[in-house]
C-alpha cells in the first residue's frame, strides 16, 4: 500500500506560498498543451478491442455453426452409391485439456493483479510528481511476466495435446469431427498467440521507459483481451465436450 510522505513543511501553503498543482492532461482534445488525454486515449483503446473482439466472436459463432451442421450432414459414397453419416469419433484427451483450461484461469488472474497495479501506479503518478512528495518503495511482484510464463505453458500444453491426439490415430484428415476439433483449438491458439505478443510488449514497455500512463494502457487492454481468451477458451473446451 502506497504511503503520503510529505518532505517539505507545509507551513509554507497559505502565506503567500500558492500550493504544488499536479500537471494536467488534454493535449488529446486541443486542450492542455502539449500533454498526452491518456484517459482518452484509454477509452479509445478499449472501443478498439471491442471491435476486434466482436469479429473474433463471429469468426467462431461460424465455427460452431459449421460444425452442429456438420455432424447431422450426411455425405455421398461414391463405392456404395448412397449417403452415409462420416462425422465419427474423436477420442480428447480431456485431462491434459482440463490441466490446460486451469493454466489459462490462472494466467488471467495473474494478467487482472497486473492490471490493477498499473491503474493503480497511472492514478498516483500525478501526486508523485508533486515536488516534495514521496509515496514511499513500494515492493514490486511481476504479474506480467508470471502472466507470460502461463501463457507459454498454455500454448506448450496445446501442443502436447495435438500431439496426444496424433499418437491416438486421430490426425486433422481422419474424420470431419477431428478435423473441427484441430481446427477451433488452433484457432484459438492463434488468437491467444497474439495477446501473447502483446503481453510481450506491454512487458518490454517499462523497460523501454515509456510513461506510466502509457504503460497502464497496453497492460489494460492486453488483459482484457486475455479475459476474453479465456471465456472462448472455456466456451471451445465445452462445445467439445457436449456437443460431439
Amino acid at each position: 500500500m502506497a504511503t503520503y510522505t510529505p518532505t517539505n513543511p507545509i507551513d509554507q501553503i497559505g502565506h503567500g506560498h500558492k500550493p504544488p498543482v499536479p500537471p494536467a492532461g488534454g493535449g488529446d482534445d486541443g486542450r492542455g498543451g502539449d500533454i498526452p488525454d491518456y484517459g482518452a486515449r484509454l477509452r479509445r483503446a478499449r472501443l478498439g478491442l471491442a471491435c476486434g473482439i466482436a469479429t473474433v466472436c463471429m469468426v467462431f459463432i461460424s465455427l460452431t455453426s459449421a460444425y452442429i451442421v456438420r455432424q447431422g450432414l450426411p455425405t455421398f459414397d461414391g463405392a456404395s452409391n448412397s449417403y452415409v453419416r462420416d462425422w465419427g469419433r474423436v477420442d480428447l484427451p480431456w485431462l491434459l485439456l482440463a490441466i490446460n483450461t486451469a493454466v489459462l484461469l490462472l494466467s488471467s488472474v495473474t494478467i487482472e493483479f497486473s492490471r490493477r497495479k498499473a491503474a493503480m501506479q497511472a492514478a498516483l503518478a500525478p501526486v508523485q510528481s508533486i515536488p516534495g512528495v514521496s509515496l514511499g518503495n513500494e515492493r514490486s511482484f511481476p504479474w506480467l511476466g508470471i502472466t507470460v510464463l502461463l501463457g507459454m505453458g498454455f500454448l506448450g500444453g496445446q501442443w502436447l495435446a495435438w500431439g496426444e491426439l496424433k499418437a491416438r490415430g486421430f490426425l486433422i484428415s481422419t474424420n470431419p469431427n477431428s478435423s473441427f476439433v484441430y481446427l477451433l483449438t488452433i484457432a484459438h491458439a492463434v488468437h491467444l498467440a497474439g495477446g501473447m505478443i502483446a503481453l510481450i510488449w506491454a512487458a518490454s514497455a517499462s523497460l523501454l521507459k515509456k510513461p506510466i500512463e502509457a504503460q497502464r494502457i497496453l497492460v489494460d487492454i492486453t488483459a482484457w483481451y486475455w479475459h476474453f481468451m479465456l471465456v472462448l477458451w472455456v466456451y471451445v473446451f465445452a462445445l467439445l465436450g457436449f456437443a460431439r
